[in-house]
């Protein structure tokens, strides 16, 4: 196979032509996203030009604790992104989330990297580290879809979950279709994807794999594993998220504290 093609300054910069097209759709039809889009692109591209220098670094010391540390600063990072879409105190939740987190990203990596791999070394920065970054980004999606769809459905509706707890139910029997409801909506993406992959369209793990000049076969066995490895990274960071959260949001007799929320409000 080829080796992959390596992408000139000026051949990237080439590429941000293709922005007239989404920016003529969103001048054109008004959509008030303009400033957003541009901060992003620009913040984009300045975060993945810093990460490719410093990983650079990382790759060619290939330091056990260097690694570590890297993966804990990507699910800081994440803590803070899922509870700023959450609007979720950051005080309260940051310290459970974070361990949420780490538990479901760590666990299908190191499965990955060591039996699924057998690499000698279980925190090689070749692998922990693009593997952290893909699990950890659909678990960051998982847990503000299901971090918001629990606490927002029991504060819409209180008169209901307060009727159930006043007719004799227990914390957790209470909480228990919220809790269930919460897991299969964020975990539905996840789902339709497996279910669709390969037929609708090729995955980044695959795609990357094939572009760095591996057999199609073998970008296959990668794409597999990676999707049942971010299958199970999520399953386990929503359940954590939500288990680790409801003794700091609910008073001694059940009831959902307000102060959860982002400004103490109420539901956001």
């Amino acid at each position: 196979m080829n080796q992959i093609v390596d992408i000139g300054l000026w051949s990237l910069a080439a590429g941000y032509l293709l922005l007239i097209l989404p920016l003529a759709v969103v001048l054109h039809m008004r959509v008030p996203i303009l400033k957003d889009a541009g901060i992003a692109i620009v913040r984009m591209t300045l975060q993945l030009l810093f990460v490719g220098f410093y990983l650079q670094v990382v790759f060619r010391e290939n330091n056990a604790w260097l690694n570590v540390a890297w993966v804990v600063v990507m699910v800081g990072v994440a803590d803070g992104s899922i509870l700023r879409g959450c609007k979720l105190s950051v005080r309260r939740f940051a310290l459970p989330v974070f361990a949420a987190l780490l538990a479901g990203t760590a666990i299908p990596v190191l499965v990955f990297v060591g039996p699924i791999l057998r690499r000698p070394s279980w925190l090689d920065a070749q692998y922990v580290i693009p593997l952290a970054g893909m699990v950890l980004g659909n678990c960051l999606r998982a847990d503000i879809i299901g971090l918001k769809a629990f606490y927002q459905a029991i504060a819409r509706d209180e008169k209901a979950y307060h009727q159930s707890l006043a007719q004799g139910a227990r914390l957790n029997e209470a909480l228990r279709p919220y809790y269930r409801d919460a897991l299969q909506s964020a975990l539905m993406p996840t789902v339709a994807t497996m279910a669709t992959i390969g037929l609708v369209a090729l995955p980044g793990m695959m795609t990357g794999v094939i572009l760095g000049g591996a057999d199609p076969m073998t970008a296959i066995k990668y794409q597999i594993a990676i999707m049942i490895a971010i299958f199970s990274g999520t399953s386990v960071t929503v359940f954590l998220a939500i288990w680790l959260t409801i003794r700091g949001s609910f008073s001694s007799l059940g009831l959902l504290d307000k102060g959860i929320f982002r400004g103490g409000g109420g539901s956001p």
